[in-house]
């Protein structure tokens, strides 16, 4: 039941809108991200109901281009969890032993909606 989320420290690119696509020399996208395969592990061996991550996608550019899809992404939501995209922050919190609150909405078929995550460290 537990909240992972992966830290690349992407976030403090932000709002730099070309830092965060980092294209590379052939205007190709570069960014980090989950791979199906952790996710796979994550939710199924770790009972991780929720995943977060410093990015606007779930999959790295990369798996995107390789896949023509949000194989990680899609992954997460057709397993009844759920995932917070662009955290901040994450280098203030441990690696392990602090309660992270993810408060969202209550919205009716919707894709996507704003939350508020913050997180209570241990002492």
């Amino acid at each position: 039941g537990a909240f992972v989320a992966f830290r690349s420290d992407w976030s403090k690119r932000w709002p730099d809108q070309d830092a965060m696509r980092n294209l590379d020399e052939n205007g190709v996208q570069q960014s980090p991200g989950w791979s199906r395969e952790a996710l796979e592990f994550l939710i199924h061996e770790r009972h991780v109901k929720a995943v977060g991550h410093e990015t606007f996608d779930t999959d790295s550019a990369q798996d995107f281009r390789k896949n023509s899809a949000l194989r990680a992404e899609y992954f997460v939501l057709d397993q009844d969890a759920y995932q917070i995209e662009l955290l901040t922050n994450l280098d203030k919190v441990p690696a392990k032993g602090a309660v992270i609150f993810n408060i969202v909405a209550k919205p009716d078929n919707a894709g996507g909606f704003p939350v508020r995550s913050f997180a209570i460290l241990p002492d």
